[in-house]
Order: structure tokens, then sequence, then C-alpha cells
């Protein structure tokens, strides 16, 4: 057990439960409004200021739902870290993960 409190849930519940035993998977539902679409060429180019790490998981989930669009990301400042004491810039941050950037 973790702590006090899960020790005395334990006791209450009994024998026939087992801590932390399995794992269940779920998954989460969300949308994403692009800033600019083309929908016959299936082009995204998304404006970012700064690219947050809840950003970047979202335009990850985006690419991986989405794969027939091609995503840009326009920077105001690409070689931003993402974030404080980082190495990686935004735009190093893109070329790992295959998404077209520029500067605008």
């Amino acid at each position: 057990m973790r702590n006090r409190f899960e020790q005395k849930v334990a006791a209450q519940v009994g024998p026939g439960f087992a801590y932390e035993a399995k794992r269940l998977p779920y998954t989460l539902s969300h949308t994403y409004l692009p800033d600019f679409i083309n929908e016959q060429t299936k082009e995204i180019v998304e404006a970012k200021g700064r690219l947050t790490a809840a950003d970047r998981k979202k335009m990850l989930a985006v690419k991986a739902a989405h794969p027939d669009y091609k995503i840009t990301i326009v920077f105001q400042n690409p070689t931003l870290p993402i974030n404080k004491g980082s190495k990686t810039s935004y735009a190093d941050w893109c070329d790992k993960y295959g998404f077209a950037w520029r500067q605008a």
C-alpha cells in the first residue's frame, strides 16, 4: 500500500480485493478545431506563439487520428525551447515527430 489511508481502506474491503492488481485501459474523446484547414487538399495550418506540453500531446493525437492530413505549424519563434532549460526547440520537436513547420 502507498499510504495509511489505503491500508485502512484495504482492511475495510476485505480479502476478496487485490491491491492495484490490474490496469484498465481507457480512451478520452476530444475534438480539434484547426486554425486553418483546406479540406480539398487535406492540409492543416496551425498558428502557434507557444507550443505547450498539452499542445504537443494534442498535435500528436491529431496526427495519429488523421494521418491523411498534412499538418504545418507556423511559429512566431521556432527557436524557443519546448520548456525552460530544454535544448529542444519547437522546430526540433516538429522535425522529430514529422510535422512541417515554418516561421511567420
